[in-house]
């Protein structure tokens, strides 16, 4: 069994996901970039404007089409600035179950937009297209984003060991692979009852798929 999501825009009290445009390739890659996207991603490094063009051209309208997921660009509501993006991948469509990941912008953190968004996108994916179950993961010392995470309702489930490779900065500006556990969070319907509807995080990032 093989659906596709429709392609939607979703409005909260701040931001509007969308689809991506041309228009976003250079603030994406610029927020692709930063230190802690590069960290906790897979991302290349460094993310070129190319690489954010085949992204936001090619690969993202295909995992819509394919029925894998759906991928979201983050606007401030306020300024149309690009605040991040909010993707859903790995779906089963006969099990109504996804996975989630965001990035937010570094100028955009410490407002609660991460929150906001994966609340946004969460509500609409158990209300709208009937969804039953909605998975995180994170890596055991992304702190910011298992904050995240507690603040939208997520459970945890349990630690995946060595389940991931993040990467640390050297001094020279060299990057190395780390390997890390990941802990795997899990959203369903009724857990929607405790997320407050203002929420405040310090943003994160929960990314643990392949972006390109």
């Amino acid at each position: 069994m093989t659906g596709t999501f429709p392609n939607v825009s979703i409005s909260t009290e701040r931001l509007v996901l969308r689809p991506f445009e041309e228009s976003d390739i250079e603030a994406f890659a610029e927020m692709m970039n930063d230190e802690l996207v590069t960290t906790w991603t897979s991302v290349p490094q460094p993310y070129t404007e190319a690489d954010a063009r085949d992204w936001i051209s090619a690969q993202a309208p295909a995992e819509r089409a394919d029925g894998r997921g759906i991928v979201f660009a983050v606007d401030e509501f306020l300024t149309q600035r690009l605040v991040g993006t909010v993707r859903l991948s790995n779906t089963d469509w006969r099990v109504r179950s996804a996975e989630i990941a965001y990035v937010i912008a570094p100028w955009a953190r410490g407002e609660g937009y991460a929150s906001e968004a994966a609340l946004a996108t969460a509500q609409w994916l158990f209300h709208d297209q009937k969804f039953e179950r909605l998975e995180l993961r994170t890596a055991a010392d992304n702190t910011a984003s298992q904050q995240v995470a507690q603040k939208i309702g997520c459970i945890s489930e349990g630690v995946l060991r060595g389940a991931w490779i993040a990467r640390s900065r050297a001094a020279d500006g060299t990057w190395t692979d780390v390997r890390t556990d990941v802990i795997v969070w899990s959203l369903l319907p009724e857990d929607l009852a405790g997320a407050g509807e203002q929420l405040a995080d310090t943003d994160g990032f929960a990314s643990y798929s392949d972006w390109n």
